[in-house]
């Protein structure tokens, strides 16, 4: 071979030595993108503890939907992931999602591959469910909100699929263990003793971690955990993220330097796992580890990121091989569940239905209202569904056993009160599945359904990653052991004592279904109630100030000076938040001046301020915006004010108008 041959076969493998190196560190394209979606920030019922005092009255943080697209170059195929500061996806919300997706991109997101969880925090607006359990507290469905999540999920994967690049992921695992307890120890302790010593804890520890890169730059991250939105109180009126949504911002704002206004914002998604006994109020009261519900969300905040942040610079494995997803609906109600996910015997499931102690509700905070039944007078809600619940009959109560039934949701007319037909799907990224599945699992619920994807899918996959309160939502799921102690897991769980089996038995069928590269079976059909919707929320029938005051006028003024660590509170006449929700947007602005204009520094999805609205006079319809700011104390000496925005109802005209006001100049030193 001549020397010149000898050179060009040379170059030819150092070519091909690039080109594999390049294919190895970025074998996928990965996306990622964020958007509002909180809802009406005035006077709507809020989603999680159940209660119709619980009634929004502000924000401390905005909600946001923070997404991410990852497409194998080798095959096309894709998947999404989307992760929202909500109490739950509802169906009817992945129903429109999927609808508003397929008119934009066809049919390149779908049900199959686009998963939509939820964190799970008690602290956002609530009435945008399409099944009526869950729009009691509510007075009905409220389609400002629920408008505001769809367009704020779309917004945010449409981000995503602009933001395709050539990129790598990796993974990493850890344990955190004082961010969780178990609020039903007992039930639990009812599984068997030999699970209970293999796994060591009452409760799951795992935290795992994503790493995204686009090329070599650090574009995002997902955490999984177990643990409840509960940090912050049935007390609380302020929308609010939670524990979750506190590291989200830290790990964003403080660490990323991200404003979220850009379509190339750092992304960190702090996700749900199986947390249906798992809460983050460590004394079992409803408080934990203080007794302030602000600090407790920023502890179990703080300590989900510092263990998230150690996993993602510890070391990481990279993901390799392909993007799969399968997914199918399932009739819950109706599960023949074999004798291997059953105690060896075929089960069956039972038409949903929830339990007396679903009533009584956990340390957390209590039941849902409004079930003492001829006792329906205060909810208009109750009262247009058909006056009085139809009681169960008593082939629901035999099926579903040792459970005194207190209300078969699943049985009322003219449409089940919760769904019954409900998405299960596995993703696959290389050796990592994640499995969606639409309900709150108990921990070891959890965990024998991990396993059981983990034996269907073999050699093919190193890690799996349950992904709670996805798609759809259905209540609990315990174990059948702990179901029969019928504490609020198990009095939750809708379809019985053998619901776990039926999801075994699903996501053993879409594994094996994976891993022999079929396809995954048939679908029951799926109810869209997107036409059956009743409102019985007050809308806003006009704003006013007092005679001789304007929109915008200072009612209580800033001091002259403040020092770090003290708190500003300044209030304004203003309107109903509701004429507008300002989504991606703020109603408030802290501003500093830097020499030559004011620049905003805080708005109101930071941690340190608050927006409340407080309603003066309910006849006359004059209301007070008190934008509250607690001054960090790496906050830059100078010149501050404090902005207010909003919009206000016209009594004549009926048009809205915005409105602006703004303090009086202080100084931080």
């Amino acid at each position: 071979m001549t020397k010149y041959f000898r050179f060009v076969r040379l170059v030819s493998l150092l070519g091909a030595s690039v080109v594999c190196s390049t294919a190895f560190a970025d074998p996928f394209l990965v996306g990622r993108g964020m958007s509002d979606i909180t809802g009406e920030a005035a006077e709507v019922g809020m989603m999680g503890y159940g209660s119709t005092s619980q009634v929004t009255a502000g924000i401390h943080m905005r909600q946001r939907a923070r997404a991410f697209i990852v497409v194998d170059q080798a095959s096309g195929k894709r998947m999404v992931f989307v992760n929202n500061d909500l109490g739950m996806v509802f169906q009817g919300v992945q129903q429109a999602v999927l609808r508003q997706l397929q008119a934009k991109h066809g049919s390149l997101y779908s049900a199959e591959n686009v998963i939509l969880s939820a964190t799970h925090t008690h602290g956002g607006p609530g009435g945008f469910s399409h099944y009526a359990l869950y729009n009691f507290t509510t007075y009905g469905f409220n389609p400002r909100t629920f408008d505001a999540i769809v367009g704020g999920i779309v917004a945010a994967i449409d981000k995503a699929h602009r933001d395709l690049k050539p990129g790598s992921i990796a993974i990493g695992k850890g344990e955190l263990t004082d961010a969780s307890n178990n609020r039903s120890n007992p039930a639990y302790l009812r599984n068997p003793q030999a699970e209970r010593e293999r796994w060591g804890r009452n409760i799951d520890p795992e935290m795992t971690v994503l790493r995204f890169k686009q090329g070599g730059n650090d574009v995002g991250v997902i955490s999984w955990f177990a643990t409840h939105g509960v940090s912050m109180t049935p007390q609380n009126r302020l929308i609010t993220p939670d524990n979750k949504g506190y590291a989200e911002w830290r790990w964003e704002h403080d660490m990323k330097g991200v404003r979220y206004n850009s379509d190339g914002d750092f992304v960190a998604a702090f996700a749900q796992s199986n947390a249906g006994d798992m809460t983050p109020n460590l004394n079992l009261d409803g408080t934990g580890p203080t007794a302030n519900e602000l600090d407790n969300t920023r502890i179990i905040g703080e300590r989900q990121l510092q263990k998230a942040l150690a996993i993602y610079n510890g070391a990481l494995e990279p993901l390799a091989g392909p993007v799969d997803y399968r997914q199918r609906y399932i009739d819950l109600s109706r599960v023949t569940v074999q004798a291997r996910f059953a105690d060896g015997v075929v089960r069956s499931t039972c038409p949903a239905a929830i339990g007396s102690a679903f009533a009584a509700g956990t340390e957390d905070g209590r039941g849902l209202d409004g079930f003492n039944e001829g006792d329906l007078t205060g909810n208009p809600f109750f009262q247009a569904l058909g006056g009085i619940i139809a009681p169960a009959p008593q082939w629901v109560r035999d099926c579903q056993g040792v459970k005194p039934v207190l209300l078969s949701t699943g049985t009322q007319a003219p449409f089940p009160w919760s769904p019954e037909v409900l998405p299960v799907s596995i993703v696959r990224i290389g050796q990592l599945a994640i499995i969606a599945a639409p309900g709150e699992f108990t921990i070891m619920s959890g965990r024998r359904v991990r396993e059981t994807v983990k034996a269907a899918l073999g050699d093919s996959v190193k890690h799996v990653v349950f992904a709670g309160y996805a798609n759809a939502y259905s209540g609990y799921v315990t174990t059948p052991e702990e179901y029969d102690a019928q504490h609020y897991e198990g009095a939750s769980t809708h379809f019985g004592k053998w619901t776990l089996g039926a999801y075994q038995q699903s996501f053993h069928e879409l594994a094996t279904a994976m891993r022999q590269g079929t396809a995954a079976g048939a679908s029951a059909a799926v109810r869209d109630l997107s036409g059956n919707q009743m409102s019985f929320q007050t809308g806003v029938v006009l704003d006013n100030t007092p005679i001789f005051k304007s929109f915008g006028d200072v009612v209580q003024q800033a001091n002259a000076s403040y020092s770090r660590g003290q708190r500003v509170e300044v209030s304004f006449w203003t309107g109903h938040p509701k004429n507008n929700l300002r989504l991606n947007g703020s109603f408030l602005e802290v501003q500093r001046w830097d020499g030559s204009a004011w620049r905003t520094v805080a708005v109101d999805g930071d941690w340190n301020t608050s927006y409340r609205w407080v309603r003066i006079d309910p006849v006359w319809g004059t209301s007070q915006a008190v934008i509250g700011w607690t001054i960090p104390a790496d906050a830059e000496s100078g010149q501050y004010r404090i902005r207010h925005n909003g919009d206000y109802k016209n009594g004549w005209n009926g048009a809205v108008y915005g409105l602006s006001g703004t303090s009086r100049t202080f100084v931080v030193n």
